[in-house]
Parts: C-alpha cells; structure tokens; sequence
C-alpha cells in the first residue's frame, strides 16, 4: 500500500525544507508544527541519524470541510510532510490524503481528500522545479 506522495531533490537540506514550508504555503497549506526528529531523538535517547524534519502543514478550509464530514479525522491532522536526508540528497514525502478517506469510510471525505492530494502534489512539483 503507498500511503505517501514523494520526492528526491538535489540542495542543501536547510534550503529545501524552506522550500517546503514556501511552496505548501503558496497553495494553501501554512506551517502549524515543526518537529526536528533528529535533534529531538539525540537529545531523548541519544540516537544518531540523518536530518529529519516533520513539517505539520494545514489547509484550513480542507480541514474545516473534513471535520465537517467526519469530526474524529482531526486524529489524522495536520497533514504531516517529511524532510529528510537520503543519500546526499533532501527527500520530500507527504502522506497520501486518500488515507483519510479509505480509513473513516466515509464518502464525504473523499472530494475533501482528492483536493488536498491535488494541492499537495502541486506543492511537490514547485519543490521539484
């Protein structure tokens, strides 16, 4: 199951994860949350590993019309997108909102979802350019 739409881009990681933060913003996702996994980790238990940022991105009309459909999806908000480093080069994953639908089973959800899909994967693209 693909449960995340993804890239690789090639960029020092602190310009990508801008880049994110820009580009999810032009199409309407503002940054809520931003959890610097790698730092958080070290610091916690003393782990060691590549960048790793989880950028909380919300959509506020989509998550209005969500709630609206399904209150509980809120456990399923923000929608999360992943900088991390791979192999030199900056990975860009966001989860796939089609998961929101297929997990409530609610078919109101589903038009809420195949927009958030089509805004994200816009985002992805600017990114990618």
């Amino acid at each position: 199951m693909v449960f995340e739409e993804s890239i690789v881009v090639d960029g020092p990681f602190d310009e990508v994860l801008a880049k994110v933060k820009t580009e999810f913003a032009a199409v309407g996702f503002g940054t809520l949350t931003e959890v610097d996994l790698q730092q958080t980790l070290h610091d916690k238990i003393g782990k060691e590993m590549d960048r790793y940022v989880i950028v909380g991105a919300c959509n506020p009309d989509l998550a209005a019309a969500a709630l609206d459909a399904e209150p509980l999806i809120g456990v399923l908000l923000p929608c999360n997108v992943i900088v991390r480093e791979v192999d030199g080069q900056v990975a860009v994953d966001s989860m796939d909102p089609g998961l929101m639908a297929t997990m409530t089973g609610e078919a109101s959800v589903e038009p809420v979802a195949a927009a958030a899909r089509e805004l994200i994967n816009e985002a992805l693209q600017r990114i990618a350019a």
